[in-house]
């Protein structure tokens, strides 16, 4: 009976049909649902990158302005013979240090000597004539009063006397030069310095000022430091040494360990307009002799130093298209890319002139998988920036 009745009402009632369908249709999707919980994976934990970090500080930064600068000998002297001649003795080695008047060549004086002689004995001889004329012209004046001589013989006699006075002027003139050109015979150091190669040996003959010279004379203690510096810094650098002394120190290549230290002795009074630089001198005392003339060496000029400057280690530093960046490592460990105005850098330290606070944690390394907002954890514990102190 009962299943007559089931049947009559589904082939009778429509809305019967339909509320079962439906009633199916919901116990299927339950089933399905189900079905697709036990096989839905637990999801992955969100993605912690490991960095490692520093904390910036501050501390008084020294700006520092770097070059490449010659060494230059504060004065250099070529010697070159005055007079033609054979070179008899050379009273030095090459190389060595000499002294200011020490006699360092000789030439063969013979010819120079016997013109001092000839010029010797003709003003002798004119100053016997002239003695003779003018005593001669005053015994004329006695007889002309008299009336003995004419006044024409008188007057001849004055004008004999006064020309022999005048060859006695040009013998003594003379025999000066005669005298300067045996002296050159012998020269001499102009300066304190080191010598160089030597041109000429004993036995050579030399000319008058002839190139090359015999040997170049080089003072190098003291001497200067030349080098360039972009024009931006020249009214800085102005202000500093009508205040101060610049304080220069140099090292020579493949010397990391010995400086020397000298100030700015020089500043050129006009900009290279080729390169926007202005040429710069130091004098250093040299009296190691470290430095040689000729020589490149690693400049470094101490301009002022920022006080109290927040920094951090230069490898925080990332440079994007819209300029320097860095990414802080906020309270929650996410990190953040911000912005920064950047300063001088100083033993691998760059100063943060604008952007950061001191104390911020500031990501060193790992950056390359970072963006704002991701996780981090810190390898280790954040180090403070480790350049020195000045």
């Amino acid at each position: 009976m009962m299943k007559y009745l089931m049947n009559y009402a589904w082939h009778r009632r429509p809305d019967v049909r339909l509320m079962a369908i439906c009633l199916g249709l919901v116990m299927a999707c339950g089933l399905l649902l189900s079905a697709c919980r036990q096989q839905e994976k637990p999801q992955k934990p969100k993605s912690v990158f490991p960095v490692s970090a520093a904390i910036a500080v501050e501390r008084d930064v020294p700006v520092l302005l770097r070059a490449i600068g010659n060494v230059e000998a504060s004065s250099s002297v070529e010697l070159k013979s005055q007079v033609n001649g054979q070179l008899s003795t050379v009273h030095f080695t090459e190389g060595q240090e000499v002294a200011k008047g020490d006699l360092l060549f000789s030439l063969d004086p013979q010819h120079y000597q016997a013109a001092v002689m000839q010029a010797e004995a003709a003003l002798a001889r004119d100053l016997a004539q002239e003695g003779f004329a003018r005593d001669k012209a005053v015994r004329y004046a006695d007889l002309l009063q008299r009336g003995v001589v004419s006044q024409q013989e008188y007057d001849q006699l004055q004008t004999n006397a006064s020309a022999l006075a005048k060859q006695v002027m040009a013998d003594r003139a003379i025999l000066q030069a005669a005298q300067v050109d045996l002296a050159y015979c012998t020269i001499k150091a102009p300066m304190s310095g080191r010598t160089g190669n030597l041109a000429v040996h004993a036995g050579s003959v030399v000319k008058a000022n002839e190139a090359p010279g015999l040997v170049t004379i080089n003072q190098i203690s003291p001497l200067h430091v030349a080098f360039s510096l972009p024009e931006r810094y020249l009214q800085e650098i102005q202000t500093r040494i009508a205040s101060a002394p610049l304080t220069v120190s140099v090292r020579t290549t493949g010397n990391d360990s010995q400086n020397e230290t000298g100030t700015v002795s020089f500043l050129d009074n006009t900009v290279d307009t080729g390169t926007g630089t202005i040429k710069v001198k130091a004098l250093f005392d040299n009296k190691s002799k470290k430095l040689w003339p000729g020589q490149f060496v690693n400049v470094t000029l101490s301009l002022k130093t920022l006080a109290n400057a927040v920094v951090v280690p230069t490898e925080a530093v990332q440079i994007g298209q819209e300029g320097p960046y860095v990414f802080v490592i906020k309270a929650d460990s996410t990190v953040e890319s911000r912005p920064v105005a950047i300063g001088p850098a100083h033993e691998n330290e760059t100063v943060i002139v604008e952007g950061l606070q001191s104390g911020e944690q500031v990501v060193t390394e790992g950056q390359m998988r970072l963006r704002t907002g991701v996780q981090v954890a810190i390898a280790g514990e954040p180090q403070e920036s480790k350049g020195s102190r000045p």
